[in-house]
């Protein structure tokens, strides 16, 4: 599909013993089911059993798709962890669908991952040559042998998690079980996002904030970029070992742009507001001579009522969302992909008739969306489109986790903006100026690499 695509969601309950993690752990998942739709599992464990007990289940498909009250029922335990996954590295099948769970030395361990690990490769071939055996084909299976290997050395799993983290280069958001703990870690860069909640029961680690809401849990803060959360029968404690200076951080942009929820807050921002402002901050630099604006649901809506308040042209809702159209980015075809972006979306009809239109997106990778959405518009009736982007031109791929084509598929890097205008067939085509996102999320550092080429962390070699 001509769009960026989500990344993975984390999510991890520390209950007191005796209070099942189960239906928390499936309604924090539901909650960031945005940021991967292919696969989704959850793991627990009953702190008060014998070492070693560990329930999982995971499977193909959405949350509600992969879970009903059966296979809740069977998952006991008062800790738990979940994932939702879209695949960036690995294929898109079950054994490559999280949690990673097993039996070693040491009893049971299981692990989510959000992110890319860009040296899990050198780690990997280290970890053969020592004979350990992968089944799948993910640096988060890489990543969970390798804890697991330093814990059977070391005098406990928070240890072995740090002693991990040393050696993982790139961008990631970890949850680790072991059969007393939870230990969470966020890289040193803080790219991946990840939050901790307070609840009656114990605590929450969440991608976002809003799985937190979703379980009723009170937002305490961010993890810290390279810090280390222990959560046991003790309560939580800290690990900032890790930890670099606010200068060295480089959140990823594209969390504020379009991977996470509107209600969420992400490192001190909140993100309905980080797009409102990106908005406006395009309107004042490529203003239009229209009638409305409207955005692309749901990733331009929010940036569109941003340009639209800062232009003072009316914002009108021009499109129909069919929420109930199957995910479009695994049509086997680019004719069936095409088509159920039609189905997708739908015009309203007389919203844009005899309009001067300003159409909002979040990003153009190919270009292909957004010429089919123009045609629409102007079959419609509309008199002139003119489109604005919520980000700069995508020049370079990602290596931490989004999944950004390489160059070869990303049509900023071989044509001109005037060039991309004529193939979209719009009468205006502007984006975001690189210089303008600090607009959106202040003096948080982010990581843009894929607009500028300036990577933060190692690349694959």
């Amino acid at each position: 599909m001509d769009e960026i695509r989500e990344e993975c969601g984390v999510f991890g309950i520390w209950n007191r013993s005796g209070m099942e993690a189960g239906h928390d752990l499936y309604c924090g998942l539901t909650a960031l089911q945005h940021r991967g739709q292919e696969s989704a599992g959850i793991a627990t464990c009953d702190t008060a059993g014998r070492r070693g007990n560990l329930c999982i289940h995971k499977d193909m498909g959405l949350v509600s798709e992969v879970f009903d009250q059966d296979a809740l029922s069977n998952l006991r335990g008062n800790i738990g962890i979940g994932h939702v996954r879209y695949s960036t590295t690995g294929g898109s099948n079950v054994r490559n669908a999280q949690p990673i769970a097993f039996q070693y030395l040491k009893g049971s361990l299981a692990l989510v991952h959000n992110g890319n690990v860009t040296n899990a490769s050198k780690i990997k071939e280290q970890l053969l040559r020592e004979g350990s055996v992968f089944g799948a084909t993910t640096d988060s299976e890489v990543i969970a042998t390798l804890v697991a290997k330093i814990r059977a050395r070391t005098g406990s799993i928070e240890e072995a998690a740090g002693e991990a983290a040393k050696l993982l280069i790139g961008g990631y958001a970890l949850i680790i079980m072991s059969p007393r703990k939870l230990v969470a870690v966020r890289d040193p860069l803080g790219i991946k996002p990840l939050c901790i909640g307070r609840t009656e029961a114990g605590y929450a680690v969440s991608s976002e904030s809003c799985g937190l809401d979703a379980i009723g849990a009170e937002f305490v803060r961010d993890v810290e970029p390279g810090e280390i959360i222990i959560l046991s029968k003790d309560g939580m404690r800290s690990d900032r070992s890790l930890c670099r200076t606010v200068k060295g951080r480089a959140h990823c942009i594209f969390e504020y742009i379009y991977f996470a929820r509107l209600d969420s807050v992400m490192d001190g921002v909140r993100v309905y507001e980080a797009r409102m402002r990106g908005g406006m901050a395009l309107a004042r630099a490529h203003p239009a001579e229209a009638d409305v604006v409207t955005g692309v649901p749901e990733s331009g809506i929010t940036a569109a009522a941003g340009f639209a308040r800062e232009s003072r042209i009316p914002f009108v809702h021009a499109f129909h969302k069919n929420s109930y159209v199957g995910r479009t980015f695994i049509k086997p075809t680019q004719a069936e992909r095409e088509s159920a972006v039609h189905m997708k979306l739908n015009v309203i009809p007389g919203v844009v008739k005899d309009k001067r239109v300003v159409l909002i997106d979040d990003s153009i990778v190919r270009g292909t969306t957004i010429a089919g959405l123009i045609s629409m518009m102007r079959r419609a009736g509309a008199r002139e489109v003119h489109v604005r982007i919520s980000s700069p031109p995508f020049l370079y791929p990602c290596y931490y986790g989004t999944d950004v084509p390489d160059n070869s598929e990303l049509i900023a890097s071989s044509m001109t903006t005037e060039e991309i205008r004529v193939r979209i067939g719009a009468d205006s085509l502007g984006y975001m100026r690189l210089e303008d996102l600090h607009e959106m999320t202040g003096d948080a550092g982010v990581c843009k690499a894929c607009f500028d080429g300036k990577y933060p962390a190692e690349e694959p070699s």
